[in-house]
Parts: C-alpha cells; sequence; structure tokens
C-alpha cells in the first residue's frame, strides 16, 4: 500500500509539472514577439548584403570601361547606329556599351559570339540578346532584366551624337573631355529595366538620363511584358507602361531616368572608380551637373 500511494504521488507530481494552456500561450506569445523584433534586423541584413552586392557589380563596370578606355583610348560609344536620336524600338543597329564590354566582364565567349555584321535584333544575334550575365543585374532587383544604364545626358533628351554625358550615341570620349574631373562625373547608374529590349540594346535600355529626379515615376515608369518580342507598327504607339509619360511628344524617343529597388536612392558608378549611394532627395542641379562631363559647375559635395 504505501509503494501504492508512493506511486500515486509521483503521478500527481509529474502532472503538475506540465504546462497549462495559458502557459503554453503566453510562451507562444512571446516567440511571435521576439520573431516580430528580429525580423526587421534580419531583412536589413540581407538588403545590407544585397547593396553590397550591388555596389561590387557597379564596380566591376567602372573597372571594365577602364580597361576599355585604357585599350582603345575612348570610353566606348553608349550606343552604335548609323543615325539619331535613338527610338525605342527593335529597328536599327543598336550596339549597346553593355555589348562592347563584354571582353572586361570576362564574358569573352559572348562577345565572340555576338555577331558584329548584323543589329542586336537579328535573330542570329538572339541568343546572345537572351543571354543573363549575372554582373549586370542587381540582387535587389526581383526580376531577370538588367539593373544598369550608362549616363548618357544632364537633362531629359533623347539619345544622340551631341548630349553632354560620357556614353551617348556613337561617342568616343576620352579621359581628356571630360573636363569636369571623373570625381565629379557620373558614369553608370541603377535603373529598373522592366524587360524591354535589353541588355545587348543602345536604347533606353542600357542609357538614361539625370533629368527626372532619382526613384521618380519618369525614372522607372518602363516595365512590362518583354519588348525584344515586340515588332511596332506605325499605328502602335503603346509604350511599355500603362502610365503617362510626361515632358515629351514622342514616346518612343523618351528616354526616362535612373531608379532602384533599394530605399532612399540610387547606386552610381563615378568616373574616378568609386561607388556612391545617391540620395532621391538630392539637389536637382547638382544631380544634374554631375551627369555633364564638361558643364564647368564646381562641386565641392553630393
Amino acid at each position: 500500500m504505501k509503494h501504492l500511494a508512493s506511486s500515486n504521488s509521483g503521478y500527481e507530481r509529474r502532472i503538475r509539472g506540465g504546462f497549462t494552456l495559458i502557459e503554453l500561450l503566453v510562451v507562444i506569445a512571446i516567440i511571435a514577439i521576439l520573431i516580430a523584433l528580429l525580423l526587421p534586423a534580419v531583412q536589413q541584413a540581407r538588403e545590407a548584403a544585397r547593396r553590397s552586392s550591388c555596389k561590387n557589380k557597379l564596380l566591376q563596370l567602372n573597372v571594365a570601361l577602364q580597361n576599355y578606355e585604357m585599350a582603345h583610348n575612348v570610353f566606348p560609344p553608349g550606343s552604335v547606329n548609323p543615325t539619331g536620336p535613338i527610338l525605342n524600338e527593335p529597328k536599327g543597329y543598336h550596339v549597346s556599351w553593355l555589348l562592347q564590354i563584354l571582353p572586361y566582364l570576362d564574358e569573352r565567349t559572348a562577345f565572340n559570339k555576338y555577331d558584329f555584321d548584323r543589329g542586336v535584333y537579328d535573330p542570329a544575334n538572339k541568343e546572345v540578346a537572351n543571354y543573363r550575365i549575372a554582373t549586370l543585374h542587381c540582387p535587389s532587383n526581383p526580376n531577370q532584366g538588367h539593373s544598369y544604364a550608362g549616363v548618357q545626358n544632364d537633362i531629359e533628351a533623347s539619345i544622340s551624337e551631341d548630349t553632354n554625358g560620357v556614353l551617348f550615341l556613337n561617342s568616343s570620349v576620352s579621359y581628356d573631355d571630360i573636363l569636369d574631373g571623373c570625381s565629379k562625373t557620373l558614369f553608370v547608374g541603377e535603373f529598373i529595366e522592366g524587360n524591354q529590349l535589353g541588355w545587348v540594346s543602345g536604347t533606353r535600355s542600357t542609357l538614361r538620363n539625370s533629368g527626372t529626379r532619382i526613384n521618380s515615376d519618369d525614372g522607372k515608369i518602363f516595365t512590362g511584358q518583354d519588348a525584344y518580342e515586340r515588332r511596332f507598327t506605325p499605328e502602335d504607339e503603346r509604350t511599355d507602361s500603362d502610365t503617362p509619360v510626361t515632358n515629351t511628344s514622342n514616346k518612343k524617343s523618351f528616354v526616362g531616368g535612373f531608379s532602384s529597388y533599394h530605399t532612399g536612392g540610387s547606386h552610381f558608378g563615378i568616373g574616378d572608380g568609386a561607388i556612391r549611394f545617391l540620395s532621391e532627395n538630392i539637389n536637382q542641379s547638382v544631380y544634374e551637373a554631375l551627369a555633364n562631363r564638361h558643364d564647368g559647375q564646381l562641386l565641392s559635395e553630393f
């Protein structure tokens, strides 16, 4: 009998040692609060890592441009085409500056496979046009398109031979032509590509202006279906967005600005090799002066 009583007493103690429903709910609530507190920190750490990777990719583009200049004594043309201005449609030669720096991005195979006797929209070059290059994609970009474009002008202007950036239509800019100093001249920046004509196309898919504010609507309006497969007709005045295009009478020649999936601004590659994150609230006059290679303005800080 004593043994039985002792057993029952131990059993009761074990029962009393368990969690009650209220205690279990309290523990779950505490865990939920901890997760809610830690999740933003985890997300911030991930975004910081993505930003660091994005900066590194822009640095690779900067180095590739510098190596091209060392080999040819000029930077690559922003776009190669017999005539201008360049329209955002799949018609023309339209060889982009990104195609020309492939050997300096360790992409010699893609460079050799591309047929420079044909335009970028020729079926013979479609394999290269569809080739995804990791260096051209910001990890914060949820889409598959490329993320970087060259700076071709300070204010909004169509892609032509008389703009004031470093990369524009049939350009042949050398270091000597950058009168404002490389440390105060933007070369490359981020933009939301939106699956337009692709990284091979020397249109607004790879060239942009600083005439619109960073991350503004005009900097990121062109999104939608893959325009490489699209063929415009004279009656077709569609753009790659349902958002109305402002400040232009010709939607196909509108270039647009820079933008990113980072909060608060966008990364840019500077001519001296530095990578800077420019705030979307940067003084617009300063921002435009940074895109102009020879306007003579004095810029102490930006």
